[in-house]
This record gives structure tokens, C-alpha cells and sequence, in this order.
């Protein structure tokens, strides 16, 4: 019986690292810290303010905060965006930290 969990438990773990989400952010299964471009404004990159929301996921099970784009433009007082970037960090997925960067004046 002892023999028939630990199989069990290993199956359950590896599928947990092989087993993949689709998903538009590239995530690493043990780690992740990646930057990558959002939506883009009318083509001008030249920018004055920057804004910055966050949101933070702990264990996979809960996720709080507000990484919206209307959350970082109004956190920078930007009321014409240029362009969005996004910067996620995961570990473990134990916690997780997702940022949206808003540029425009």
C-alpha cells in the first residue's frame, strides 16, 4: 500500500512540472522573471510619466491586487498612453508578483 502512494505522489508531482497552462506570458515551472511588450499607443515612444500597478499571487491559490492598465495610467497621471510593458516574476508558483508599466503623459 505504502509502495502504491509514493507512486502516487511522484506521478501527481512530476505532472505538476510537465503539465503546462496556455498562456500569452511565458512561465518557467520552477522560476520566472521576464519583461515583455504590451499594447502599443498611436507610434509616438517619446513619454513623460510612468505608471506602475501590481498584482501578487501566493501559492496559486490567491491572487490580489489591481495590474490593470487604467490602474498604472492613473497611479502615473497619465491620461494619454504611449505604449505598456508587463514584468512578471514566479517562484515555485508559491509566490508570484505581476507588474504593468504604462508610459504616456
Amino acid at each position: 500500500m505504502k509502495k502504491g502512494l509514493n507512486l502516487f505522489v511522484i506521478v501527481a508531482v512530476l505532472g505538476l512540472f510537465v503539465s503546462g497552462c496556455a498562456s500569452a506570458i511565458p512561465m518557467g515551472s520552477l522560476y520566472s522573471d521576464i519583461s515583455f511588450p504590451g499594447g502599443v499607443g498611436n507610434g509616438d515612444v517619446a513619454y513623460t510619466k510612468v505608471g506602475k500597478a501590481t498584482s501578487n499571487s501566493y501559492f496559486a491559490l490567491i491572487a490580489v491586487g489591481d495590474s490593470s492598465i487604467d490602474a498604472a495610467a492613473r497611479e502615473g497621471g497619465i491620461t494619454k498612453i504611449k505604449f505598456v510593458d508587463y514584468k512578471a516574476t514566479n517562484i515555485l508558483g508559491i509566490i508570484g508578483e505581476y507588474t504593468t508599466y504604462v508610459y504616456g503623459d
